[in-house]
């Protein structure tokens, strides 16, 4: 509470003689709505820039809330099911399909993806091309989840080689945007050298990207985001 009225997210309606914080509802209310925030692991900044905003409508956002605390729940049942399977299989020596163990990690990620950059995606690509990626993702097998996951490590790793070079024209730069290709077309249904442009321009404009690449070295999103449009040509 001290440092969310250090950073002005919170603060208290009045603080007394002794130098204690006195919350009243409206600080109270407030409050619920940051916990809810950061349940949904939105960061500090963005929760402010939401909460501070003239339009913040209240009540639709609690509504909001409750939608994605039910999708949560809805993720957690699908987890347990899929736990309660892989228990009976090893104590009945029953084998489960690839598909029935990676079903909940992969309804997760579709749905973490949702709450984080959906709305942002399916304003930009429209909903039948995300529902498309979406379906991708679901029917992922689990050669296919290792291959991408692997591959997002050897993206990771040659784009911080390439950083170094500071030439996103150089081949440690196309290199890493040619991964950045092969690891999106894991999860897009087509692939076009307008949309892998633009999602590179997302990955600058929109903090959430950005700090995502940038969490290690600042100017890694500038950095990939620039051998991209030089791969790409657009």
């Amino acid at each position: 509470m001290r440092y969310y009225d250090e950073i002005d997210l919170l603060k208290p309606a009045r603080t007394n003689s002794s130098g204690y914080r006195i919350y009243g509802s409206a600080e109270v209310d407030r409050l619920q709505q940051i916990l809810f925030y950061r349940e949904l692991d939105v960061d500090l900044d963005s929760i402010k820039k939401i909460i501070n905003s003239p339009s913040f409508d209240e009540v639709k956002k609690l509504k909001e809330h409750r939608e994605k605390l039910l999708e949560n729940k809805e993720q957690l049942e699908l987890l347990i099911m899929n736990l309660d399977k892989t228990i009976t299989s090893k104590e009945r020596g029953i084998i489960m399909s690839d598909q029935e163990k990676f079903q909940g990690f992969k309804k997760k990620l579709v749905e973490e993806n949702e709450i984080k950059y959906g709305k942002e995606i399916r304003e930009k690509y429209g909903d039948k091309a995300v529902e498309s990626s979406n379906m991708k993702i679901k029917n992922m097998t689990q050669e296919e989840y290792s291959e991408v996951t692997e591959l997002e490590k050897k993206l990771m790793e040659t784009l911080k080689a390439a950083l170094e070079t500071g030439d996103p024209a150089g081949e440690l730069g196309q290199k890493a945007a040619e991964l950045h290709r092969q690891w999106i077309s894991f999860y897009w249904d087509s692939y076009s050298k307008k949309a892998h442009a633009g999602i590179a321009e997302m990955y600058v404009a929109d903090d959430r990207f950005k700090s995502y690449y940038d969490k290690e070295q600042p100017g890694t999103a500038e950095f990939l985001r620039d051998a991209i449009l030089i791969y790409t040509g657009v």
